[in-house]
């Protein structure tokens, strides 16, 4: 499938209309077969008919698929649960924004029930694999959306990111992640996983195309309480030089072969100009350990506890072993906890004014669906060791591909950056991406460093 600027140089050119794009994208889901990427398509007569008569725009013309935990009006949101299913009259502010820009949704994607999990296994409507490699999972919650991407199905996919959602299937897919600032896209519409902490995510090929999709769906929405007002990404962002962070003394779980890219990654940074600058990860560690170890599963419970409640049997046996401890917590341990991530907050500051990003493996290591399903939340735990703090500690992130270890296992890194930064870590973020073998950078410009 093209990217958006190649599908979009296409259409004005008069060599390629919508239409036929779609019937492409139809003819590559029919050919991949069941595949587990989707919980619904659209009928492909109705998506050909609105491609026909489509509004202009940045995406026009431009298939995507979106996460079933999104709404949709007239299609049932499920969020992994068949029993769950509603239908909204009324679609998420980011869904009416991307059919404004000229975008055509294919179709809602498969996903860890409730987008509880890291894994990508945790749904009854099948696991879809990782593109990239035969047996190896494709990472969660947002794992349909990332294959949907991976494979070549659509150029790009909308997901959702509370502990690493959007971070961890790119990686395992072959794919860039971005989780924006928290509140720069609208969670409305959107099935709470931690109403405080959640964010919408963009798979795309490159880091060009998720910042096209993020001006499009970022910005202050009125009505939604957890929107801010943050700086969207412009069309030319900064790419450095920069001061990264990099762990002082990172963690692969055993894995030598992913310890190895990460070096190669750090030392492809450092040709292209960035200082590196050790960073103890310690009290970020901390902060990530607060979300499936604290309190802030009972946030979970307030969204869906009523209706697990009432369906027990409905429930995934995984997810109702990782949300049972939620029901012992007390108003007391959520306090206790909340001043616990606020001192640890207060704790990373120092590092932020040495540094300008940094620098972590999206996921230390990799898990074939068999091996995950051996120990599916020590594992799942595992893959979200760099991942689960950022929103926590009010981080932007992106992950980009880095390539293959050398066992063969997809290999990502991730840049982190405070909120309100997410040009500063896109711009290196393409910049690295376009060094590792992966599309041209945005177009950038050079600056010093951006965050003093």
């Amino acid at each position: 499938m093209n990217d958006i600027a190649e599908l979009s140089r296409r259409y004005g050119a008069g060599t390629a209309r919508p239409e036929d794009t779609v019937a492409e994208v139809y003819d590559r889901i029919a050919r991949r077969g069941d595949d587990g990427v989707w919980i619904l398509l659209r009928p492909r007569e109705e998506v050909l008919a609105e491609a026909a008569a489509l509004p202009g725009g940045p995406l026009y013309g431009i298939p995507y698929a979106v996460k079933d935990n999104i709404d949709v009006a007239g299609l049932p949101t499920t969020a992994g649960c068949p029993q769950y299913a509603y239908t909204p009259a009324e679609s998420a502010p980011l869904v009416k924004r991307l059919r404004g820009a000229g975008a055509i949704l294919i179709g809602k994607t498969n996903l860890d029930q409730f987008a509880t999990g890291l894994s990508g296994t945790r749904s009854p409507y099948g696991t879809c694999e990782s593109p990239l490699v035969p047996g190896l999972i494709s990472g969660g919650s947002s794992s349909g959306s990332a294959v949907a991407v991976g494979a070549g199905l659509v150029p790009f996919a909308i997901g959702t990111d509370t502990a690493g959602s959007g971070r961890v299937p790119a990686a395992l897919t072959g794919t860039v992640g971005l989780k924006p600032s928290r509140g720069l896209v609208s969670t409305l519409g959107m099935v709470p996983a931690c109403a405080s902490l959640d964010c919408a995510s963009v798979f795309a090929g490159s880091v060009a195309d998720a910042l096209t999709v993020l001006r499009v769906i970022g910005g202050f929405e009125d009505g939604d309480p957890w929107s801010r007002p943050l700086p969207v990404p412009a069309e030319t962002v900064a790419a450095g030089p920069l001061r990264l962070g990099i762990p002082r003394r990172p963690e692969f779980f055993g894995d030598a072969a992913a310890a190895m890219a990460f070096k190669g990654a750090l030392a492809r940074l450092a040709e292209l100009g960035h200082t590196l600058v050790q960073v103890e990860l310690e009290p970020f560690l901390k902060a990530g350990k607060l979300l499936y170890g604290g309190a802030f599963l009972a946030e979970r419970l307030s969204a869906i506890g009523e209706f697990t409640d009432r369906h027990p049997e409905a429930v995934h046996p995984v997810t109702r072993r990782v949300l049972r401890p939620g029901r012992s917590l007390s108003a007391v341990d959520a306090f206790t906890d909340l001043h616990a991530l606020q001192a640890l907050r207060a704790e990373t500051l120092p590092a932020w004014r040495r540094i300008d990003a940094l620098v972590v493996p999206t996921v230390p290591t990799t898990y074939t669906v068999a091996e995950l399903r051996e120990d599916p939340i020590g594992r799942n735990r595992t893959l979200g060791h760099y991942t689960t703090f950022a929103n926590l500690l009010d981080l932007a992130a992106i992950s980009v591909p880095g390539g293959m270890t050398a066992i063969g296992r997809p290999h990502g890194i991730t840049l982190l950056a405070p909120a309100g930064h997410d040009a500063l870590i896109a711009g290196a973020a393409a910049a690295f991406h376009a060094a590792a073998g992966g599309p041209a950078a945005v177009p950038i410009r050079e600056n010093a460093h951006a965050q003093q």
